[in-house]
């Protein structure tokens, strides 16, 4: 048996059969994750068609549903609501959390007249329900539902697990709850809605009707037959469709296109029920007015966007051109090693995919998977080695250079490679992954690890000025930062190989060796070509550059940096002579420094001597020897300071004019 929610993976299936009944008759899956399913009917006159589809498809068939009838027009489309569970209960003296237990829904119907019978027979009218635990034998803990009543008698209780049945006393509230139960069950056990859709017209004439639905991915594998020679210049590419039928029903005898493309695709809640929370306003008394908001003229914008939809004629028109099928081409039987000659699809590039029309009928049972063959070409191809670090440190990986010569490009897919041996059989190569082909474009595909090139790879790195400018006594320097790297490439045997290395693009960088216009380029690495001629070791060095800015302002540079910079062999003369010069007045300027701290010291040294010698003059008698030599030295001090002073200031007025003078000299260099 088919379960409902298997045919809601694919598409509708169709109501009873009749005369006028919608049979499907065109399939077009797309690698989007979605399929377009157009039905079919003869009708004459009017016509009432209908079509049975699962309930979570109905959101996807009501955005993208549409109807082709050549001789009439399309009517309204009627469906059976889906009402919100909550608006349900709308019309209930209780919520859907009501119906969660039975101590809920009396709470919820708090004062309703109830009838209890079982051990103690009572009726009243509901107070309120509480739970409460007790202790059963060996103390295990019992919970139960204590429900308390107003009776005739007063405040009665019982044990709502010790009743036999509990029904309410008003016939028309327990149909309230019966119909709420039937509800709930209604909107868990609904899962499909009938379409029906009103045609109007005369005469007998077909009817179209097509939407667009979520559908498994249609997936795409392909087998590269190489010839045995490996100097041969062309391959043989033959592709394959995998896709499933989940619909729930079979296919019988539908047409089959294949879109490759990355469209856009969403899903909108359309039929669900949505309610506009409305602002409560106060009400209106005399004096008071509350306008309506003004959002603007919507006139120009609906006219503009009228003029702006897109005519449906170029879409159709891709769509037949899709529906066409191309005639099979008889060939001549081939070697037993050659793959077998394939009914190819029609292949046609749009603007945004490529488009796989099938030339005949596809019919398969629901659930089951299909192999299609949907391309037999013969491209450009060319054996080469490619060198990926992240891949394999050591050696290259084997590849198949291909070129897309074709009008159309190819869906990205897995890639199984052949060699041609002998009529016997073929030799399995190994598996590569193939990215979306546009036509024109080439794809290395690698499906191996070639041991017989060893690869030896190291890298260094390196820091050079390449240009100082000074001014306005800022000095710019330029360093060019240089990443080289060597690769030492062997083959085991004589002959020639061709290799390409892929070394890795990284932002800020360029490629300074070898000649990037002799580099092919990828979106993350140089591929960079070499030619291995015999089991000669053969050296390649890639090299790689980036600028480095760097601002140094010259009054705030440190002597030793200042001393690395004029000692550099890596700057103009000119701006070596400057530096030098600057280095020359900064060391001058920190010998007047240097002595002028010296004369700061020694005139420190002296106060603290006229401190110690006036607190020895204070101790001595005034009529000793001591105090007049004491005396005559204080006074002695006293002029030496004084001396000291007047150098400190003089040296302080040199470094200052000094300074200044390093400061113009700064200032005025222009190199």
């Amino acid at each position: 048996m088919v379960r409902w929610w298997q045919a809601a993976v694919l598409l509708a299936v169709v109501g009873p059969a009749n005369a006028a009944d919608l049979s499907l008759q065109r399939i077009m899956l797309s690698s989007g994750g979605v399929g377009y399913f157009e039905y079919e009917a003869t009708v004459d006159g009017n016509a009432t068609l209908s079509l049975d589809v699962p309930l979570d498809q109905v959101d996807d068939i009501l955005k993208s549903l549409v109807v082709y009838d050549d001789g009439g027009t399309a009517g309204e489309v009627t469906l059976p609501g889906r009402e919100p569970l909550t608006q349900t209960f709308v019309d209930l003296p209780f919520d859907r959390t009501a119906l969660d237990s039975a101590p809920a829904l009396l709470n919820a119907l708090q004062g309703a007249e109830v009838r209890v019978t079982g051990a103690k027979p009572m009726n009243g009218r509901l107070l309120r329900v509480v739970d409460e635990t007790s202790r059963g034998p060996d103390n295990f803990a019992i919970l139960r539902n204590r429900v308390t009543l107003l009776t005739d008698g007063g405040i009665e209780q019982f044990i709502l697990e010790d009743a036999d049945s509990i029904a309410f006393v008003d016939p028309e509230l327990q149909q309230k709850v019966a119909a709420a139960l039937s509800r709930l069950a209604a909107y868990r056990s609904d899962g499909r809605r009938r379409l029906t859709l009103e045609s109007h017209g005369t005469g007998t004439r077909s009817i179209r009707v097509g939407y667009v639905v979520a559908v498994p991915l249609w997936k795409a594998s392909y087998r590269l037959s190489l010839p045995g020679d490996p100097r041969a210049d062309r391959a043989r590419l033959q592709g394959w469709a995998i896709l499933e039928n989940f619909s729930g029903q079979p296919w019988h005898d539908v047409s089959l296109t294949l879109l490759s493309g990355n469209p856009v695709t969403f899903r909108q809640s359309l039929f669900e029920s949505y309610y506009v929370t409305r602002p409560n306003v106060p009400v209106e008394v005399a004096g008071r007015v509350l306008p309506k908001l003004d959002t603007g003229s919507i006139g120009a914008e609906l006219a503009a966007r009228d003029a702006a939809a897109p005519s449906p004629a170029p879409q159709q028109k891709a769509l037949a051109m899709a529906r066409s099928a191309a005639e099979a081409v008889p060939a001549p039987p081939p070697p037993a090693s050659v793959p077998a000659q394939i009914e190819a699809a029609q292949a046609a590039e749009s603007v945004t995919q490529i488009v796989f029309a099938l030339p005949y009928k596809v019919s398969v049972a629901a659930g089951q998977s299909l192999v299609l063959p949907i391309l037999d070409r013969e491209l450009p191809a060319q054996r080469i080695d490619v060198y990926q670090s992240s891949a394999d440190q050591r050696h290259p990986l084997a590849a198949i250079a291909l070129n897309n010569d074709g009008e159309t490009g190819l869906p990205p897919g897995v890639l199984t490679l052949y060699e041609q041996a002998t009529a016997a059989g073929a030799t399995y190569l190994g598996d590569a992954r193939l990215a979306a082909f546009p036509p024109g474009e080439r794809r290395m595909l690698s499906y191996a690890v070639n041991s017989k090139v060893t690869v030896d790879r190291s890298s260094e790195e390196q820091h050079a000025i390449v240009k100082a400018a000074i001014a306005q006594g800022v000095m710019r320097l330029t360093r060019l930062a240089r990443q080289i790297t060597t690769y030492r490439l062997r083959a085991a045997s004589d002959g020639e190989h061709r290799l390409l290395i892929e070394q890795p693009r990284l932002a800020g960088w360029s490629l300074a060796t070898p000649d990037p216009t002799h580099v092919e380029f990828s979106a993350d690495a140089y591929r960079i070509p070499v030619t291995l001629t015999g089991s000669k070791q053969n050296n390649v060095v890639v090299t790689m550059e980036r600028p480095l800015e760097e601002t140094i302002r010259l009054l705030d540079l440190a002597d030793d940096r200042l001393g690395v910079l004029v000692a550099s062999n890596e700057l103009e003369p000119s701006v070596k002579k400057a530096l030098g010069e600057l280095a020359s007045r900064r060391q001058a300027l920190g010998r007047q420094n240097a002595e002028l701290d010296k004369l700061k010291e020694q005139r420190r040294q002296l106060v603290d001597d006229e401190k110690r010698l006036r607190d020895n003059l204070a101790a001595v008698g005034r009529d000793t020897a001591l105090y007049k030599q004491t005396l005559d030295k204080l006074g002695e001090t006293e002029g030496t300071i004084t001396n000291l002073s007047t150098a400190i200031e003089k040296a302080a007025a040199e470094i200052e004019t000094a300074r200044e003078q390093l400061q113009a000299f700064v200032s005025a260099l222009i190199l």
